[in-house]
């Protein structure tokens, strides 16, 4: 009896002690808990820029296509044998550079023969001049018939007809012996040879020679939204406006002017069709190439601008986090007129000075509270997200 007693002695006691434990450390737990919620999280690292005022040039884009002012394919204009190439294919020429020779030799026989044919006609023509004189004289003295004077000048007038007949067709044998020089019409750059030097070249060759493509200047053929229109007529009116021309890389290949307006608006896409002049010293611009088109439109001398990767998009379009002077950050709506060259340029929601996140939004939610970074680690954060962002 005395053992049982003992027994249920010691088991209450642990009892006792187990339910005391419990208490012990959900009370700890809840102290620990507290102490957690009370304590404020890390702040979130960002990287920030300010809002800059300064003057903003407009833009109004479209994608173009460059096309050459002249093409011209180099034909023959008679049939023979070429004797002779003179141009490297790709190569720039001049207006006039002989560029093939055709074997001049009997070219230059129907000449000589046709002169020849002239200088012999030439001398009858001045025996028959005598001869008249003559006739005329005798025909004066009743020396013999009149009609044999008249003859005579009538040998006279066939001869310069003929001497006349002869001169047009050394001028045609001049001409086509000028033609065995095959030249340039124009300043520019040539295009694959059709055809090799030894080869026979005819007027009715489809390909001819080759083409020569003028590159200096040339023209870009680009479309914006019919909207533009008007502000780009009363722009024109005050003056030129420039067009800067961009790869695909977005490199600026050249900077040129607006020199017209197509005269119909293009229903089935609703965009109107534009022409520029570019002066294209570097020949970065070639015929066919498909390049983005950027038409100065205005200068905005007081606008607002931030980095472009301070813009995010949203289900109500775009915002920016501003960061507050306690350094938490709030989501503000904005209105986005352009980015050009990494600038966005703000037109509502922003005041020049105040200072937005730039890099490390993704961890940031209204009210977050940051800290800014600076130098070595503000680029690594940057480069990161830029990373992330390149598929």
């Amino acid at each position: 009896m005395t053992r049982r007693r003992t027994l249920l002695t010691v088991a209450g006691v642990l009892v006792v002690a187990a339910v005391a434990a419990i208490v012990i450390h959900r009370s700890a737990s809840s102290r620990r808990a507290a102490a957690l919620a009370a304590e404020p999280p890390a702040p979130i690292a960002v990287v920030a820029g300010a809002v800059q005022q300064h003057a903003v040039p407009i833009y109004r884009r479209g994608v173009g296509t460059v096309i050459a002012y002249n093409n011209v394919v180099v034909r023959s204009q008679i049939t023979g044998q070429l004797v002779k190439i003179n141009f490297v294919q790709g190569e720039t020429v001049k207006l006039g550079d002989v560029l093939a020779v055709i074997d001049p030799r009997p070219y230059q026989a129907q000449l000589d023969q046709a002169i020849a044919n002239r200088d012999r006609d030439q001398a009858n023509l001045a025996n028959a001049r005598i001869n008249l004189t003559r006739y005329t004289g005798l025909a004066a003295q009743k020396s013999i018939a009149q009609e044999t004077a008249d003859s005579q000048g009538a040998v006279v007038d066939e001869l310069v007809a003929t001497v006349k007949a002869d001169e047009a067709i050394i001028a045609s044998a001049q001409v086509n012996l000028s033609y065995t020089n095959l030249t340039s019409p124009i300043d520019g750059v040539t295009g694959i040879r059709q055809i090799d030097n030894g080869n026979i070249i005819h007027p009715t060759d489809a390909n001819g020679l080759v083409d020569v493509t003028q590159i200096e200047p040339i023209s870009l053929i680009f479309t914006l939204p019919q909207a533009d229109f008007v502000q780009i007529q009363e722009r024109m009116a005050k003056g030129t406006l420039t067009v800067f021309v961009d790869g695909q890389d977005g490199k600026q290949l050249d900077q040129g002017k607006l020199n017209l307006i197509d005269n119909q608006i293009v229903q089935a896409t609703g965009t109107i069709r534009l022409r520029a002049e570019f002066p294209n010293k570097q020949h970065l611009l070639w015929p066919g190439e498909l390049v983005n088109a950027r038409l100065l439109l205005d200068t905005e001398p007081s606008a607002l601008t931030v980095d472009s990767s301070a813009v995010q998009q949203g289900p109500h379009g775009a915002y920016v986090y501003i960061i507050d002077s306690n350094m938490t950050v709030r989501m503000q709506a904005v209105h986005v007129v352009q980015i050009d060259h990494g600038q966005a340029l703000i037109d509502q929601g922003l005041a020049a000075n105040e200072k937005v996140v730039i890099a490390g939004q993704y961890r940031l939610e209204p009210g977050s509270h940051v800290t800014e970074l600076h130098g070595k680690a503000a680029s690594e954060v940057q480069q990161s997200e830029v990373e992330q962002e390149v598929p």
